[in-house]
């Protein structure tokens, strides 16, 4: 919000009018205008000027919507706010991922710089209503998951087994490789370990360019994933992997987990050797007796801000 349209790009996104100001909004609302900021800068929208006219209907029925969800007594407003912030995070990336692809697409085309406002108004009229479709649906099918899993499950009380993987000597690797080759990289490291971890029974829970964070309720679901993920790049010319592992309390809040758990699959990845897999001793009490998995203790290692102790490699039985 609040970009100069001189191409009518936006109102093409939109795919309605911009016809209010931000007063008008909230006024509609049935909220004063500070109030109605709050939801729309956790949405991750920018403060415009008072004048300035950049909303629509689908703007007022957001904000009724949310408003509607505090009244009901569905939510309280923190918490609305929070799934405010959820959602706008997630889709600001997703937005920008799909903005990014459709440049590309038009670049692949030949299109000229200076014909790219026609051709992406033109995109958005096609591309828009089946990207929405497929939105929601990714969306519905995404919560009935988690409903079902957490359910019954108490929250403050969640035992996850957690891995950690990240790309080794991958910052050297960034500064002798064109940026995009660099994008490429990330994007068959980000599918192909993403692939690895769905298609193993885990959950990813997050990933950091060069690193991906996944979880299981089930610690040797966690170890056959590990081992998939240090297996495969070395055939897909992609550098090695180092991984870490662990099993233990997880705090798990809005989409992401925290806690000494996360920290020591964090700090065991920084401390494996390329392509090896480090695991807590919980994790390796949880993977004894297992054939599908060998276990050897290692020496004792200062683990940052968790003091000492002995982890174990894991290689396949």
């Amino acid at each position: 919000m609040g970009r100069v349209d001189g191409d009518g790009l936006i109102e093409a996104f939109l795919r309605e009018p911009r016809r209010y100001t931000s007063h008008q909004v909230a006024e509609m609302a049935g909220v004063p205008v500070y109030r109605a900021r709050r939801f729309w800068r956790a949405l991750g929208f920018a403060n415009v000027a008072d004048d300035a006219v950049e909303f629509t209907d689908s703007d007022v029925e957001a904000l009724k919507t949310m408003i509607g969800m505090v009244t009901s007594g569905l939510y309280d407003e923190e918490h609305v706010l929070l799934l405010a912030r959820s959602l706008g995070r997630a889709t600001a990336r997703l937005a920008e991922s799909q903005a990014e692809l459709g440049v590309e697409e038009l670049d692949q085309a030949g299109v000229p710089l200076a014909d790219r406002p026609r051709a992406w108004r033109r995109r958005a009229g096609k591309v828009v209503p089946e990207l929405a479709r497929l939105l929601v649906y990714a969306w519905q099918r995404q919560l009935a998951a988690a409903a079902g899993r957490i359910a019954e499950q108490d929250m403050s009380a969640v035992r996850l087994s957690v891995g950690f993987a990240d790309l080794v000597a991958f910052t050297r690797l960034s500064r002798q490789i064109t940026g995009s080759e660099l994008a490429r990289l990330i994007d068959r490291f980000e599918g192909t370990s993403a692939d690895i971890v769905t298609s193993g029974g885990g959950r990813v829970v997050k990933t950091l360019g060069d690193s991906v964070l996944f979880v299981s309720d089930k610690a040797h679901v966690v170890a056959e994933i590990a081992l998939r993920l240090v297996e495969h790049p070395r055939a897909k010319g992609m550098p090695e992997l180092r991984v870490g592992l662990a099993t233990g309390p997880v705090t798990w809040r809005m989409g992401d987990v925290f806690g000494t758990t996360v920290n020591l699959a964090s700090r065991l990845t920084a401390l494996a050797l390329p392509g090896t897999i480090l695991a807590g001793p919980e994790m390796a009490e949880e993977l004894e007796g297992d054939r599908a998995f060998q276990l050897r203790e290692v020496n004792r290692l200062s683990v940052r801000g968790l003091g000492e102790l002995a982890p174990f490699t894991v290689t396949r039985g």
